[in-house]
């Protein structure tokens, strides 16, 4: 079990009423100002979600890239699905305190064959995202094959096996609750299908389009589990004080009880405090043994 992991903030995405315009305009006091607080909250690495940008790509890649890297020197994921922006970020990026890393490379053919050559170029490291020429994995198998294509793919290539990020894809529980499972056993056998490789993940995708009060608890709890399967890192809300404490292992007892969850020992819940509870159900939702609603905290 992973004791400590590493933190990938996700906020700096063109999706943010600010941040969106200020990528559109070029104006980087919004993109300075949260790079910083990235920075300042303790991320590992931030995240550049430029999206699509399939209009001036290149050239909003090699300016964000550059506006970031003046204020903070932590290592960058360049996300978007433009590889001409994508090549454009890579030859301006510094490596500082770390390699950049494409976020991502599906288990597609087009994809592998037009970026791991980059990667490989300019020596930076790869989301391996098990997305493969059909979609969504359908379960754990499907998803092994996928990485152990984009493992030999991109070590032939010359990327070495640390600078490959695994990310099984997470979906959301109130959407594809029987995807989760799977993505959790991915983690639990990746070291024996691409030895050395880190792992990933879209940390709160597992809560989006639940109600916003529930979604701290559903991050924060998947992260848990996460690291009982041997997750490496994720890519979170880097505000979200709970989720820093457990990657930090600072919350001991809470992590090795969702690990008695997941290993389905029987739990004496009149034992445990409110929050514990709450986290307990939480688990149970996300590892499917509940069905999911909105009032599963209620029940």
């Amino acid at each position: 079990m992973a004791q400590y992991i590493y933190l990938t903030g996700e906020n700096l995405n063109v999706i943010s009423k600010t941040l969106g315009p200020a990528m559109k305009n070029k104006d980087p006091g919004p993109i300075r100002e949260m790079a910083e607080r990235e920075t300042e909250a303790g991320v590992d690495f931030i995240d550049l979600n430029i999206g699509p940008a399939r209009k001036g790509g290149p050239e909003l890649m090699e300016w964000i890239v550059k506006t970031v890297q003046e204020v903070t020197d932590l290592p960058l994921f360049l996300d978007t699905s433009n590889v001409e922006a994508i090549e454009a970020g890579l030859k301006t990026y510094q490596p500082k305190k770390g390699k950049a890393i494409v976020n991502s490379i599906m288990a597609r053919p087009q994809r592998m064959e037009a970026l791991i050559p980059l990667a490989a170029k300019y020596d930076a490291g790869m989301v391996a995202l098990l997305w493969g020429p059909e979609g969504m994995p359908r379960d754990t198998d499907e998803r092994a094959m996928f990485v152990s294509e984009l493992y030999m793919a991109a070590t032939e290539a010359g990327i070495q096996p640390e600078d490959i990020y695994v990310d099984p894809i997470v979906t959301p529980v109130n959407v594809q609750q029987d995807q989760i499972p799977h993505c959790l056993g991915l983690y639990q056998v990746q070291q024996d299908l691409a030895p050395g490789t880190r792992s990933t993940n879209g940390l709160s995708n597992v809560s989006n389009g639940s109600p916003d009060h529930l979604r701290p608890i559903l991050n924060q709890t998947f992260l848990m589990l996460l690291m009982h399967s041997g997750v490496q890192g994720a890519i979170v809300d880097a505000f979200d004080q709970p989720l820093h404490d457990i990657a930090r292992g600072k919350m001991p007892e809470l992590l090795e009880l969702m690990g008695k969850v997941m290993d389905g020992e029987e739990i004496d819940m009149s034992k445990l405090s409110k929050e514990e509870t709450d986290y307990v159900k939480t688990a149970r939702v996300l590892l499917g043994h509940s069905l999911y609603s909105d009032s599963w905290l209620e029940l």
